[in-house]
């Protein structure tokens, strides 16, 4: 019998994450749900899945300890990996003409999370993905690593920083692994919730598919990417409702 596909999620918990732990669980997949601190959202996460035989595991993405400790985890219960979703990442609104505004720390903060902690999660899963079957590496990126134009600078910065990494991985991975960066624009949810109306009115008039898009086209988007592009790496798939367009 061929042994179920293994799938981790970092930042399972958040309205992404979940929402990509579901449509994996779904297909089969047993899920490791990774959350750095609210336990209680993983844990919903978790008992919302399909299926059975997923597990959680909190490490932060940030520290290559928990990170060996996860894939240790790993290797334990399944044995392998097939699908690495990179989704854990952060950022503040900051207007990106107030250079005094965007703070060191959170200059740091956001390159250490977004951009060095996908890169060393793929590090400390290599081995694990090396004996999955046809693995791939999903890094939730952002149409602000090619506009510009996202929450404050270093985040756009993070995410041009992980579409490149996904580009040179891709390179230097294949063809034992693929290495694929999903790229959103404005996605409908909590953080969304933070800005007035009539600028998320503004996103969708700029928006040629006029809507926001959903978690849940993110996460269709992975669950194609891992099992309906098998011959795509090194490359950047927008789901942004055509936002370059306009």
């Amino acid at each position: 019998m061929t042994p179920a596909k293994v799938a981790l999620v970092t930042g399972g918990g958040g309205g992404i994450g979940s929402e990509i732990c579901r449509h994996l669980a779904r297909a089969g997949y047993r899920v490791v749900v990774n959350y750095q601190s609210n336990q209680a959202k993983a844990q919903s996460t978790l008992e919302s899945l399909a299926h059975e035989g997923h597990t959680l595991f909190q490490a932060s993405v940030t520290d290559s300890g928990p990170l060996a400790a996860m894939a240790e985890h790993v290797a334990g219960q399944y044995g392998h990996l097939d699908l690495l979703v990179n989704n854990a990442g952060v950022t503040t609104p900051v207007p990106h003409g107030d250079l005094d505004a965007l703070s060191d720390e959170w200059i740091d903060r956001i390159m250490q999370v977004n951009f060095r902690g996908a890169f060393a999660t793929i590090r400390a899963f290599k081995p694990l993905l090396l004996k999955g079957t046809n693995p791939v590496v999903v890094n939730i990126s952002s149409v602000a690593g090619r506009t510009g134009v996202g929450s404050n600078v270093a985040y756009c910065a993070s995410k041009a920083a992980m579409d490149s990494m996904t580009r040179s991985l891709g390179r230097a991975l294949a063809p034992a692994i693929r290495v694929v960066s999903l790229s959103p624009g404005w996605v409908q949810g909590d953080y969304a919730g933070n800005f007035p109306p009539e600028y998320i009115a503004e996103q969708i008039r700029r928006t040629p598919l006029n809507r926001l898009a959903r978690a849940a086209d993110v996460a269709a988007a992975v669950l194609a990417i891992a099992e309906s592009f098998a011959f795509s790496t090194g490359c950047i798939f927008p789901v942004d409702g055509g936002r370059e367009l306009l």
